[in-house]
């Protein structure tokens, strides 16, 4: 990831380029050219393609505050993933997704933590959004998305916490009572954030999926804000 400048934006109704990487959708497929440089401790190149197909796509946006600042939008929360990046044991083909959250306000002036789950089920994936706002109120939503993209609410377990990340981060996640659910694989650990493949039980079902948690209250502390410049680094200019 690199914060860059507006010269290195281009943009069509079909294609999205910030730099020497690129977004597309052909009709079918969402098609992710990377050409990067990984930030530290492990400088290195990331270059390749990732292709994301969806089953289906959906037509939801959750207001994430009574406003309306916060929207999370689900495009394709059940789709196939193939990566293939120039870098050996860096080439799979699995369950994804796709979605993005659009916000008016920086996320620390309304939340204090939230977490956030995509579980691929036997239908098609649930996913479960929980969140502290600023102003008392919570926010417990969980989503079933079928193959073909209808979605419904459904009646989500109460969550449950699990084991503490690296950095000590508080987790947890809906898990049908009398299961704990439990991390499977880490992908990114820091001071505010944790993802990680989780493993838990909803509705009978044992699912395996991505897992987020946030700290806000931390992220907004000026002790660690300044340390997004050294895993983001900034170009400001740039010449296609």
């Amino acid at each position: 990831m690199t914060d860059r400048g507006r010269t290195a934006l281009r943009q069509t109704p079909d294609i999205l380029t910030v730099g020497p990487s690129s977004i597309r959708w052909t009709g079918d497929q969402l098609v992710i050219d990377i050409d990067e440089i990984s930030s530290p401790p492990l400088i290195s190149r990331v270059r390749g393609r990732i292709t994301v197909t969806p089953t289906a796509l959906t037509n939801v946006e959750l207001p994430l505050t009574a406003d309306g600042a916060h929207i999370w939008r689900p495009f394709a929360p059940t789709s196939r993933i193939n990566v293939n990046l120039e870098s050996k044991g860096w080439q799979f083909d699995g369950h994804g997704y796709f979605d993005a959250n659009f916000g008016t306000r920086p996320l620390e002036d309304d939340f204090s933590y939230w977490t956030w789950g995509r579980f691929p089920t036997s239908a098609g994936s649930t996913c479960f959004y929980d969140a502290t706002r600023r102003d008392g109120t919570k926010l417990n939503a969980a989503m079933a998305f079928g193959s073909d993209g209808t979605a419904q609410h459904i009646k989500a377990p109460t969550p449950v916490p699990f084991k503490r990340s690296l950095w000590a981060l508080r987790r947890e996640t809906p898990a049908d009572k009398g299961t704990i659910a439990r991390q499977i694989k880490p992908m990114l650990d820091a001071p505010f954030y944790n993802r990680s493949v989780v493993e838990t039980t909803v509705n009978g079902e044992t699912v395996q999926g991505v897992f987020e948690a946030v700290d806000l209250n931390r992220y907004a502390s000026p002790l660690l804000k300044p340390m997004l410049a050294c895993r983001v680094p900034r170009r400001a200019r740039w010449t296609f």
